[in-house]
């Protein structure tokens, strides 16, 4: 009689004692531009899209077609692209956030989804010139051609 008892209690205790000591909250980060940083950009080459009134403005990380990258600071950023068409490759560096709006809806979702939504507060965005017959950032021009 006391083996079973110590048996249910046992069990009980198998069950109620992780409960007790992983039932607190992970700190869940907060979206959206200038909350809680997610990762950095640093010089990542990406693909700029935008419409001709720039009523759409983001960019896509060359190699992941399945995120998108709001911009935060698209007044500023419109500034800095001279010559630059939709489509084009840029180096873009900036904080990363969660976008509050695929939050949500990622949340009430049944499914998981590989496509991700962030909002970046854009740093610095440059031309890579590398290849092109022109200096790399920083690097001086050198016009000099071999000879044979």
């Amino acid at each position: 009689m006391t083996g079973n008892i110590l048996r249910k209690i046992a069990i009980a205790l198998i069950i109620i004692v992780p409960t007790i000591l992983y039932s607190d909250c992970k700190k869940q980060a907060k979206c959206g531009c200038g909350e809680d940083v997610l990762s950095t950009l640093l010089g990542t080459s990406s693909y700029i899209l935008f419409s001709e009134s720039y009523s759409l403005f983001y960019f896509q990380v060359v190699g992941d077609p399945y995120s998108q990258y709001n911009i935060c600071n698209p007044s500023e950023v419109i500034k800095k692209l001279t010559d630059v068409k939709s489509g084009d490759i840029l180096q873009v560096s900036g904080s990363v956030y969660w976008d509050c709006t695929y939050v949500s809806q990622a949340s009430n979702s049944s499914y998981q989804s590989q496509y991700g939504v962030y909002q970046c507060q854009v740093t610095d965005i440059f031309v890579n010139l590398y290849g092109k017959d022109k200096p790399a950032k920083g690097a001086p021009l050198n016009n000099s051609k071999p000879v044979n």
